[in-house]
């Protein structure tokens, strides 16, 4: 289970943070924070492995916040939420270790999918080991995260999200037209989805080979 502090000043957009946090298997909120001070007092008592951090607090900014816990506190990963889109931000974010940074506002499906990249790299560095293909798997997790809400035109976040929720739920390499089915969508927009997925790396391609000589696309998690 993956422990999240949530931080904001807004009492009403902590609690709206706190169950889209919930919904996502695998995390739990252990505390909520209104100002810089707070927060950091929390991460000091120990027990959060992911801070939601607020750029705009009352007494600090969120940028300082996130240094100041670099240099003094334990080890916490940090997703910065703001409204601040300027590109130097976002830089200046980055390079004070936040692992993703979501413009307010953002809807459930945007930060459930940096939520799901982030346990899976929290997951491959529990290994002992990583290989450069698991290293660039997690990478491409993250990227594809990040990118998630800016969806292709004639592309929509829900019907991704489900045709991926289908791979899943596989347990093995599926077929476009055995997504269609379930999905209940047509053949070629099955097909459409699943390619942007695994552009995406969100999904993995592999090829099957028939009687025909022609391969078979099939599709698993990445």
């Amino acid at each position: 289970m993956i422990d999240v502090l949530v931080v904001d000043d807004d009492f009403h957009v902590a609690g709206i943070n706190e169950r889209y946090v919930s919904r996502v298997p695998g995390f739990r909120v252990v505390g909520r924070a209104y100002d810089a001070a707070s927060a950091f007092a929390a991460v000091q008592r120990g027990g959060i492995d992911l801070v939601l951090l607020d750029h705009y607090l009352p007494d600090e900014s969120g940028l300082s916040l996130t240094r100041r816990l670099r240099r003094e506190g334990p080890d916490v990963d940090v997703i910065m939420v703001t409204a601040d889109n300027r590109p130097t931000s976002v830089q200046e974010a980055l390079r004070a270790g936040v692992l993703q940074y979501i413009v307010k506002p953002f809807t459930f499906e945007a930060l459930r999918g940096k939520l799901e990249g982030y346990a899976q790299l929290h997951a491959a560095l529990g290994d002992s080991e990583l290989d450069q293909d698991k290293i660039d798997r997690v990478l491409g997790t993250l990227r594809a995260s990040a990118a998630a809400s800016a969806m292709p035109k004639g592309y929509t976040e829900r019907t991704a999200e489900l045709i991926r929720q289908i791979v899943c739920r596989a347990g093995g390499p599926v077929s476009a037209h055995e997504v269609s089915a379930q999905a209940r969508v047509s053949r070629s927009t099955a097909q459409r989805y699943l390619k942007y997925l695994e552009e995406q790396g969100r999904l993995r391609l592999t090829l099957k080979y028939g009687d025909s000589g022609r391969p078979e696309h099939h599709y698993s998690t990445a």
